[in-house]
C-alpha cells in the first residue's frame, strides 16, 4: 500500500500539506533549489573531515585540499625520442651560411641538407646515469633516458647516417644534420610541473587522468574528503526481497537495488539499506536507531509519502520537521524533505521509475553542487522520433534511447512502473510545464543517465 507498489494515479495529488485547500505543486526547480539547499546547511554545519587513501583506491573521490608537486615533473632532463644526444654548438651551421646555402644536390637531384660528422660515445640507456658529454661526439640516446651533461639537444635517429645505432661498445662515427637548435627533442626536469607548483585544487575529482598525475608525482596515498553516508530505507507490506517467493499481492523489491546502485555511482556510502514493514511506531523507532548509530549525513527513504490511507513515513514523520508535498512533475510528483533528528531527510515515491527519477532530477545534482561528487550529467539537444503528450501543469521526465545521430527515442508510456522500458533507456526526456503537445522532429532537452 505505501510502498512500490503505490497506484500509479496517487502521484501528483498531494497539494502540499494536510490541510486543504493548500499550496499548489512546487516547480521542479524550486524542489531542486530546496534540496541542494537542505544538504548544503548540513555540510556547512558539519565540515567532513579529511581521510588519508591509497592512491590506487580514489578513484571518483574528492580531493580534500589542494596537492602541490612534492618534486619536478620530469624529475630530470631527458630524450624524447630515439636518436643523438648532441651538443648543438658542434652542429653549428658554418659562419655565414644558411641550411639551405649548405644543401647540396644528391645523386637523384634532390637537395640534401649540410652534414657534420661526429664521433659517437657510449649509449645511453634509459635509467641509466651518463658520464659528461665530451665535445664532438654524439650520444647513442634512448627515449626517456637521462640526457648527458653538456648535450643540450637530441638528434632522431631517422634523420642520422646511418640510421640506425651502432652496436654497443663499437667505436665509430654518425652524420648528423647542421643546424640543429639547443632543446630541440629535449624534455627539460620540470617542464611538465616544477616541484612545489599546484597540481590539483582541492575540490578535484580524481578520474583516471588525475591519478596519473598523482602517480607520476610519486604521491602513493592523498587526502580526500568522506563520501555522504546515507541511511537507505524502503517501505511496504507488500515487498518483499529479490530471492523470496511472493504470497498474493506482493512484489519484489526493486527500489533498493535501484537507488542504492544510484547513490554509490554518485560517490555516495550507503550505510544500511532495509525493508520496513508498515507501522509508523516501529519505522520511527527503527529509523532513529539507526540515525543514532550509524551518524548518517542524509536519510533516503522511498515509498509511504502520498496521501493514502497507509502511507508509514508521512504518518511516522508527522511531528517531525519534514514537510511533504507536490511537485509539478510526473513521474515522481509526492516528495518529502525535510530533518529528522536533526538530519537531512528525502522521501521518495513508492514507484520505481518515480524514486529513480527523484534521484536524478533532484538529489544527484544536490550532491554534485554541495560535495562536488558526482560529475553532472551531460545534457544534449536532440529531435524526437515521434510526437509526445504531456500532462497540464506538469514538468515529464519520460525515459528515451538517445541516438548517435541525435535523435531520442521515447521508450515506453509515462507510466511510472514500467521498469523494462527504463531498463531500454539510457537518456531522460525533458517536457517542460507548458508543453503539452510535442510534434515529431521537436528539439527536446535529454538527460544523459548511462
Amino acid at each position: 500500500m505505501s510502498g512500490q507498489s503505490a497506484p500509479q494515479g496517487t502521484e501528483g495529488t498531494d497539494t502540499g500539506t494536510d490541510a486543504a485547500p493548500g499550496p499548489g505543486p512546487r516547480s521542479v526547480a524550486a524542489h531542486q533549489a530546496a534540496v541542494a539547499e537542505l544538504l548544503r546547511h548540513w555540510f556547512e554545519a558539519h565540515p567532513p573531515a579529511a581521510e588519508t587513501v591509497p592512491v590506487a583506491e580514489a578513484a571518483g573521490r574528492v580531493l580534500a585540499a589542494d596537492v602541490h608537486a612534492p618534486g619536478n615533473l620530469p624529475p630530470f632532463t631527458n630524450s624524447q625520442m630515439d636518436g643523438y644526444a648532441v651538443r648543438s654548438a658542434d652542429l653549428a651551421m658554418p659562419a655565414g651560411e644558411s641550411a639551405g646555402e649548405s644543401a647540396a644536390a644528391g645523386p637523384d637531384g634532390r637537395a640534401v641538407d649540410a652534414r657534420i660528422r661526429l664521433a659517437t660515445a657510449a649509449h645511453i640507456p634509459a635509467g641509466s646515469v651518463p658520464p659528461p658529454l665530451q665535445p664532438g661526439t654524439a650520444a647513442p640516446v634512448m627515449t626517456g633516458a637521462m640526457l648527458p651533461e653538456g648535450a643540450d639537444a637530441v638528434v632522431p635517429i631517422e634523420a642520422c647516417d646511418p640510421d640506425h645505432f651502432l652496436p654497443a661498445g663499437t667505436a665509430g662515427t654518425v652524420q648528423l644534420p647542421a643546424g640543429i637548435p639547443p632543446g630541440r627533442f629535449v624534455r627539460r626536469a620540470g617542464s611538465d610541473i616544477a616541484a612545489g607548483a599546484l597540481a590539483l585544487a582541492g575540490g578535484t575529482v580524481l578520474g583516471t587522468l588525475q591519478l596519473g598525475l598523482l602517480a607520476g608525482l610519486g604521491l602513493d596515498r592523498v587526502a580526500v574528503r568522506p563520501r555522504t553516508k546515507v541511511l537507505l530505507l524502503t517501505t511496504g507490506d507488500e515487498v518483499r526481497e529479490p530471492g523470496q517467493p511472493l504470497g498474493p499481492g506482493q512484489i519484489h523489491d526493486a527500489n533498493t537495488t535501484l537507488l542504492r546502485s544510484s547513490l554509490e555511482a554518485a560517490g555516495a556510502r550507503v550505510l544500511r539499506s532495509r525493508i520496513l514493514a508498515d507501522s509508523p511506531a516501529e519505522f520511527l523507532e527503527r529509523l532513529r536507531a539507526d540515525i543514532a548509530a550509524d551518524a548518517p549525513d542524509l536519510v533516503l527513504t522511498s515509498g509511504g509519502i502520498s496521501k493514502g490511507a497507509y502511507e508509514v513515513v508521512r504518518q511516522a514523520l508527522a511531528a517531525a520537521e519534514v514537510r511533504f508535498l507536490s511537485v509539478a512533475m510526473q513521474p515522481g510528483g509526492p516528495q518529502g524533505i525535510g530533518t529528522v533528528d536533526g538530519v537531512p531527510f528525502l522521501g521518495f515515491p513508492g514507484n520505481p521509475v518515480s524514486s529513480l527519477v527523484s534521484f536524478e532530477m533532484f538529489l544527484r545534482p544536490a550532491l554534485a553542487a554541495v560535495t562536488g561528487t558526482p560529475r553532472p550529467r551531460v545534457q544534449v539537444q536532440a529531435r524526437l522520433t515521434e510526437p509526445l503528450q504531456s500532462p497540464p501543469g506538469k514538468h515529464q521526465i519520460r525515459r528515451g534511447r538517445y541516438c548517435p545521430d541525435g535523435t531520442v527515442v521515447p521508450v515506453g508510456g509515462p507510466g511510472s512502473h514500467l521498469m523494462h522500458a527504463l531498463a531500454s533507456s539510457n537518456a531522460l526526456i525533458s517536457v517542460p510545464v507548458g508543453t503539452e503537445k510535442l510534434p515529431e522532429g521537436a528539439e527536446v532537452t535529454v538527460l544523459l543517465v548511462d
